[in-house]
């Protein structure tokens, strides 16, 4: 795991607990949310204020934890001759099961973003395996595992059809093994990039996967064939013995722990704190995860209750991904759109134009992230999405656009200056360095209305021209650098 010391955030992981001078307030809320989730409805922060963090923080694992995954679809088990039974290209069913994946994404907080990180953790790509069935099954994984065990989770996923036909585990039998998935659950999934492994740990553990090989119908299920098991002795991590599937992962999780929770605990940080890792928080948070026998959930807990993981130099230094830039903010307006607009498939789409195709990243290691979401292109992409999103919902309801003006302010006001930065406020990870934007946004929310009625108090959020004024400010917000970051 490559790591750096560099980080500014020195805050501890002790218990975040508000006091005057860091008080909890939208700002923590929306962090949180944004973090954990995929943002807050207006109604959603206005609860999480009368709690406190910990117990937030608490109920939104528990929730992740007690949540049911998405129940299948009908044809979640099918084989390849019930598939051509019907009318439908398999891609119709392939593309339904990723627009479901965007209203999970919608409609929960903590499961559903460890669902989609998972899956550019133990990536396949879709386009591999073809099989409808394969993805939902795959997907089912993941948001099953999400936040259990870590090694049941990994034993789990490579025996799963997806994985077997991605990374070549059905081709690996004893008279031709295939390296691929020993060396991809080594360096990507558990250990990472040359950390505690040889080649020849690799080649071993190869022979000891054969013998997924078995599926009696096409895009049926993969089940175990002992004539094409390596039945001789392996050597993995100097353990010498007739080693199967069960073996390796066991042998695995026993001879390599400390590398398995830092390089985990990495991503985890990675993901949710910062790009770049404080060594010291990765390491105490190693040590949890080998105390709980590598639980995710008691991992996360300490992280996101932490002083560190509020501390204002955690916020805006991510580069929200294209589910973030689109989700969060609907989630984060708490917006009505109207009946046509097949919301998930246009969200759907949109993560594919600006280069995160669901459940297809780019290779096996999986999207970077942060910098690589960005180019001239996909920005003005993002642009032009969120405008469109936002002039749909004034075309369908403009009466909404003063709603979540009050929201935000808590109830009408007069004073146009404090609205119109409170409103920028709520919508970006911290308050901006230079005043320059939020002058060019309150102009912008003032414009067509005569100055003196801001001045003499005419003017409030009931007055007639106030939703254009809450149109005009988020068409502004969305192109200002500061949105694009979480």
């Amino acid at each position: 795991m490559t790591t750096t010391n560099t980080s500014c955030n020195v805050a501890s992981l002790n218990v975040y607990s508000p006091n005057n001078s860091n008080p909890w307030n939208r700002q923590k809320v929306n962090h949180l949310f944004r973090r954990l989730g995929f943002g807050a409805t207006p109604q959603m922060v206005d609860d999480a204020l009368n709690q406190t963090p910990s117990a937030l923080i608490d109920n939104l694992i528990d929730e992740a934890l007690n949540l049911n995954p998405t129940p299948a679809p009908v044809w979640g088990y099918w084989v390849k001759d019930d598939f051509d039974a019907t009318p439908d290209n398999p891609f119709s069913y392939r593309r339904d099961w990723k627009n479901q994946m965007v209203a999970d994404m919608f409609q929960n907080n903590l499961r559903d973003r460890l669902t989609l990180f998972w899956s550019n953790h133990f990536v396949t790509e879709d386009v591999n395996y073809q099989s409808p069935a394969y993805l939902f099954q795959y997907y089912n994984l993941l948001q099953l595992h999400s936040i259990g065990n870590f090694k049941e989770f990994t034993s789990d996923i490579g025996l799963s059809s997806a994985m077997l036909i991605y990374l070549n585990g059905y081709e690996n039998t004893k008279n031709k093994p295939n390296e691929n998935y020993g060396r991809e659950l080594y360096e990507l999934f558990t250990l990472g990039v040359d950390n505690g492994y040889t080649q020849n740990d690799i080649v071993e553990t190869s022979r000891a996967l054969t013998g997924w090989n078995k599926r009696e119908q096409r895009w049926g299920a993969i089940t175990f064939d002992a004539n094409k098991f390596d039945n001789e002795d392996k050597t993995i991590f100097g353990q010498v013995g007739n080693w199967d599937y069960n073996d390796v992962i066991n042998i695995l999780f026993e001879q390599r722990p400390q590398q398995i929770a830092q390089f985990i605990c990495g991503k985890f940080y990675r993901y949710f704190v910062s790009p770049v890792v404080n060594t010291s928080i990765v390491n105490q948070l190693a040590q949890t995860f080998l105390d709980n026998n590598f639980e995710i959930a008691p991992v996360l807990r300490q992280l996101f209750k932490s002083e560190h993981f509020f501390d204002e130099k955690s916020y805006g230094v991510h580069i929200k991904s294209p589910v973030d830039v689109q989700i969060n903010f609907f989630k984060d307006l708490g917006f009505e759109l109207p009946a046509d607009f097949e919301f998930n498939n246009k969200i759907r789409g949109g993560c594919q134009e600006l280069g995160q195709e669901l459940l297809k990243p780019v290779d096996v290691a999986g999207w970077q992230g942060d910098k690589d979401w960005i180019d001239s292109s996909t920005i003005t992409l993002r642009w032009d999405r969120l405008g469109w999103y936002v002039w749909r919902a004034w075309r369908h309801n403009e009466e909404q656009f003063r709603a979540i003006g009050k929201s935000i302010v808590g109830g009408n006001s007069n004073d146009v200056e404090f609205v119109s930065k409170s409103i920028m406020d709520n919508f970006l990870s911290k308050e901006l360095i230079s005043d320059t934007e939020y002058a060019q946004g309150l102009e912008i929310f003032k414009d067509q209305v005569p100055e003196n009625y801001f001045e003499d108090g005419t003017w409030d959020l009931d007055w007639n021209t106030a939703p254009k004024q809450v149109y005009n400010l988020l068409q502004f917000l969305i192109k200002i650098p500061e949105f694009q970051l979480k």
